[in-house]
């Protein structure tokens, strides 16, 4: 198993999110095996929290000191009101994890009220990956580690769709035409990396507009999906104005986006790339703890001169730095913008961004 980046400094307690299947339970047992363990996925642990929500102070008090994880705990958010007492009264220091903040919110239960920080984990990053790091397998499969380390992983990316982001949706969702919501996905995976344009999606899936936007707020609310808003500060140009769509992973949007004959596959493959560097960024901001919050910039006269494009952007931004990633060999410097390989930059964002 590859080591991840991810850091809980000691002392606190912290909700944990990511997406099923980013490595959340597996990390936590090995960076924490004197922890006591409360899985809501088993049914027996569920059912007696559930009904009995006091006796996690039982679990507490069998090893003073410990730290508690409680795993899945959107499945009963009303646990969170006992975790807060126990951190109170008794100094407890627990770890939650959860795929889904929706479901917490919704019920509109108590968030801790600070008491506890909340870090996430993405898929696997180049840095994690090191020596097996392989930009054409990233692009095809993915960072998601069972993907990464499977022996068929279009088989387990396959079932990972189906058995939980399909179901995860649907039970999430609104709509009662279950027909048109299985098309919702594909339809949403032609979106990956474009303006977000709901109408389009609503009329390619039969879905009502008002359905399919709250669709695409179940995704970002099950960490499936992100939004990247237009940076329109001080802008002294017309701008796009729809936020650009992704699916956290490269993987799963490649086997959920549909490719017959006639698709362009460097169509697909620079979405691809697009995609596995903003998943890439999203994970270092996060776990360098650098701070930065992400947009999306480009003038409404859709420039298709990525040059021209930054140097607009340096016009209205003197104070920034310009960085192209792009398929060169070597790293350039065309005036004030820094043109870099797309491999190196991806390695190396560390370093470039710091």
């Amino acid at each position: 198993m590859y080591s991840r980046l991810l850091n809980l400094e000691g002392g606190n307690s912290y909700f944990l999110l990511g997406p099923r299947g980013t490595g959340k339970t597996h990390w936590l047992k090995q960076n924490f095996p004197q922890a006591i363990y409360l899985d809501l996925l088993d049914s027996l642990t569920y059912d007696e929290l559930l009904t009995h929500p006091n006796r996690l102070e039982n679990y507490a008090q069998a090893r003073p000191g410990a730290i508690v994880i409680i795993d899945e705990v959107q499945k009963i958010p009303q646990l969170l009101n006992e975790v807060h007492r126990l951190i109170e009264s008794q100094s407890v220091k627990f770890i939650l994890t959860g795929s889904s903040a929706r479901s917490l919110r919704k019920k509109g239960v108590n968030l801790l009220a600070g008491r506890a920080r909340t870090r996430h984990m993405y898929p696997l990053t180049c840095i994690e990956l090191a020596k097996d790091f392989s930009l054409e397998k990233s692009l095809q499969v993915g960072h998601l580690p069972e993907a990464y380390q499977s022996q068929n992983p279009k088989e387990y990316l396959s079932s990972y769709i189906q058995t939980y982001l399909r179901e995860e949706v649907l039970q999430e969702g609104i709509s009662r035409n279950l027909s048109a919501s299985r098309r919702f996905l594909e339809a949403a995976s032609f979106s990956q990396g474009a303006p977000l344009n709901i109408s389009n999606v609503a009329r390619d899936c039969g879905m009502d507009r008002k359905v399919t936007g709250e669709y695409f707020n179940i995704l970002e609310d099950l960490l499936l999906g992100t939004r990247l808003a237009v940076f329109t500060k001080r802008a002294q140009r017309r701008l796009v104005k729809h936020d650009k769509f992704y699916f956290f992973d490269v993987g799963v949007y490649r086997n959920l986006r549909p490719q017959g004959p006639l698709d362009a596959p460097e169509e697909v493959e620079g979405v691809g790339l697009e995609t596995l560097f903003l998943q890439e960024l999203r994970a270092i901001n996060e776990y360098y703890r650098l701070g930065f919050d992400l947009f999306y910039w480009r003038t409404s006269n859709q420039q298709d001169k990525d040059l021209n494009s930054l140097k607009s952007f340096l016009k209205d931004y003197p104070m920034a730095k310009a960085f192209l990633v792009t398929g060169v060999s070597q790293a350039q410097q065309k005036g004030e913008i820094a043109i870099l390989p797309y491999e190196y930059c991806i390695k190396n964002l560390v370093k470039i961004l710091v």
